[in-house]
């Protein structure tokens, strides 16, 4: 009588402690490193999760834009430019651009 209780006791904790425990599955993959000016190019991508596209300037004085996905509403995503200030190959400054959309002039 008592492994019956024993054991019935045992899967009701194992229950409790998966329906407890965080949904790992669900969870994406995360990109916690923030920018920080003294990034080079390759850091600042990483950084973003977001390829940068060369916009002007000289090598090691570039200014790059990337487009960071800001999610939107059901219907419509929501892309922000963001603008990358290269000096001498490190990260200077940025500028994120919240302007209207050219498209729905």
């Amino acid at each position: 009588m008592k492994a019956i209780i024993g054991g019935a006791a045992a899967v009701l904790m194992m229950a409790i402690a998966v329906t407890l425990s965080p949904a790992r599955a669900q969870q994406g993959p995360q990109n916690n490193t923030p920018l920080a000016f003294g990034m080079n190019e390759q850091d600042a991508a990483s950084a973003l999760g977001t390829p940068l596209t060369y916009i002007s300037g000289r090598p090691g004085d570039e200014i790059y834009l990337t487009f960071r996905h800001a999610g939107g509403t059901g219907f419509f995503n929501r892309k922000d430019r963001l603008y990358l200030q290269f000096r001498h190959g490190r990260l200077a400054g940025w500028k994120g651009d919240w302007g209207r959309n050219w498209m729905w002039q």
